[in-house]
């Protein structure tokens, strides 16, 4: 008769406090790979690394992030709906109900209009019914350049440009990159929110481009 008696381990269960202590750790872990994804979203390594319209008007930008979408349509039928972004106009394709919410009043638009394709250095494109930057430069069908005005009491100038650049196979890279130059000690701390909460807006303005172009509703219509 076997007398060995059989041995049973147990292993104890981690703790709920011990568990949401790893979650928080491995949160914290990898908010630098979110925040350049962030940051990158969509971008190609050269387009990373180009010199592109505006970053000459912030060259010592602290804080840049580059985004871009490929899109299935020549540059001639992406431009028009660069061009019209704005509250007021053509809105900004992305997630009207979120902007919306901060009283933004933004209803994109599902047709490029004529209305709105005109615009000059010195314009205003505003963000909210209170928030406007300055276009900064216009090379149509090309790029459009907007900038915070140069008496905005935010802690970092800001620079937003929007460039139309073929891919060399009859479709468009729209790239568009942000650019914060801080003026003050504590502008890391306004910047860094508001260019996270950019990574989401900006990544649906992109989609909402896309989606756009790839419809019949980016014909423009005659005026009148």
């Amino acid at each position: 008769m076997d007398d060995r008696r059989h041995l049973t381990l147990r292993i104890p269960l981690p703790r709920r406090r011990d568990l949401a202590r790893s979650a928080v750790a491995l949160g914290v872990a990898g908010l630098p790979l979110l925040r350049a994804w962030g940051l990158q979203w969509g971008a190609r390594e050269d387009e990373l690394e180009a010199h592109l319209p505006g970053d000459c008007l912030a060259p010592d930008a602290d804080l840049v992030a580059t985004r871009a979408i490929g899109l299935a349509a020549p540059p001639q039928d992406v431009w028009p709906w660069v061009v019209q972004l704005g509250q007021g106009r053509g809105g900004f394709s992305s997630y009207d109900a979120l902007e919306n919410l901060a009283g933004c009043r933004i209803r994109s638009a599902d047709r490029a209009e004529p209305v709105w394709q005109d615009l000059a250095p010195g314009d205003t494109v505003r963000l909210h019914p209170r928030v406007a930057l300055e276009v900064a430069a216009v090379d149509a069908g090309r790029a459009l350049v907007l900038r915070s005005p140069c008496d905005a009491a935010a802690p970092y100038r800001f620079t937003w440009a929007f460039v139309v650049r073929p891919d060399g196979r009859g479709g468009t890279r729209l790239v568009v990159r942000e650019r914060y130059a801080y003026l003050t000690a504590w502008a890391r701390f306004a910047a860094e929110p508001a260019c996270a909460v950019s990574a989401v807006m900006t990544r649906g303005l992109l989609r909402g481009v896309r989606r756009r172009v790839r419809g019949a509703s980016n014909v423009i219509r005659p005026a009148g």
